[in-house]
């Protein structure tokens, strides 16, 4: 098997009695990035896995790679069940028929929904410190048609499913972006949206015994990012020290190990309606990366002050187990 960066090795396993073994699962966006590493976890943890993106092939002129079934194969490799759809998550009527799909093979039922598709990666690091007011025109809909009203669709058609059956987790991917400015102006409306998205939707899905989530993955090395990295010579963007950030970043697999937990956590009504940081789901769980490294939450207060090369210095006179209060972290996003 191919590895999707350096230094990843997996062993294949058998997953028939699985922990989530009978789960219908979708996963928006998987033909590489946290969506593959998502549908690869859930599949080897035994659950039947759809998959969308709008490559079903890689082609030759591809410059990251990954396509539908190459993920699909990936899966089956480890043992899990995979079905591959393409889907442009910018139509609404292939969006349904994907829904219409799962219904009809699998008898109604759908038991968890990663809203994970975004198309908007390359676009954002093209623009780089450039002003919003300078932006394409259509850089809104390019940031926020499928990477936030595409899950409220997703959202929808899923709770239709879940609703009847009174089980359900609906998570979406999200960003520390939805808690203050990063990147862009359109990406950090875009997560805030999706974070308030899970929230909202998880009340009026609480009586239904449907969970909603928001899941705020480290950075993670994805494809992209990894050829963005190798492509430029710069180390930041703005006053963030990008390249030391994603070289201890998550593997594209840690968020899908967060999700499977959740997936298959008996109280999991208990979290609905909140924002979940996949270190501290690592740290409550018990999981750690596939290369068998512990992560850490970007509330630990020597993490956030590595990020800027402003404050790398004080960051080494900090200890590691100093984590800043949620009540405070919040504070980041106070807007009165």
């Amino acid at each position: 098997m191919s590895a999707p960066y350096p230094g990843h090795f997996h062993v294949t396993i058998a997953t028939a009695g699985g922990k989530l073994a009978g789960k219908v699962c979708i996963v928006t966006g998987a033909t590489r990035g946290i969506g593959k590493g998502i549908a690869l976890q859930l599949g080897e943890a035994g659950a039947t896995v759809y998959i969308t993106g709008r490559t079903l092939v890689v082609t030759k002129d591809s410059i990251v790679g990954g396509s539908l079934t190459d993920t699909a194969r990936e899966v089956e490799e480890r043992g899990g069940k995979c079905i591959p759809v393409q889907c442009d998550h910018t139509k609404d009527e292939e969006i349904q028929q994907l829904f219409d799909k799962v219904k009809r093979e699998q008898e109604g039922q759908l038991d968890i929904l990663v809203n994970n598709a975004y198309s908007a990666v390359k676009a954002i690091f093209d623009n780089v410190d450039v002003p919003f007011w300078e932006f394409p025109m259509d850089m809104w809909d390019t940031v926020n048609n499928v990477g936030l009203r595409n899950h409220y669709l997703c959202t929808i058609q899923a709770a239709k499913m879940m609703v009847p059956r009174k089980r359900g987790l609906i998570v979406n991917i999200s960003s520390i972006g939805g808690l203050t400015y990063t990147l862009n102006v359109p990406y950090g409306i875009g997560k805030e949206a999706c974070d308030r998205m899970a929230a909202d939707c998880a009340i009026e899905l609480k009586k239904h015994n449907v969970a909603m989530v928001s899941l705020w993955p480290g950075p993670v090395r994805t494809e992209r990012i990894q050829f963005f990295i190798n492509e430029s010579s710069a180390n930041n963007v703005g006053n963030v020290n990008v390249r030391g950030m994603f070289e201890v970043g998550e593997s594209i697999e840690y968020a899908g190990k967060a999700v499977s937990y959740l997936a298959s956590d008996p109280n999991i009504m208990k979290k609905t309606g909140k924002i979940l940081i996949t270190a501290e789901l690592g740290s409550e769980y018990g999981f750690v990366d596939i290369n068998g490294r512990e992560m850490v939450s970007f509330r630990n207060l020597k993490e956030l002050l590595m990020l800027s090369p402003k404050t790398q210095w004080i960051a080494r006179l900090v200890p590691r187990f100093i984590y800043i209060p949620k009540l405070i972290f919040a504070l980041l996003g106070n807007k009165f």
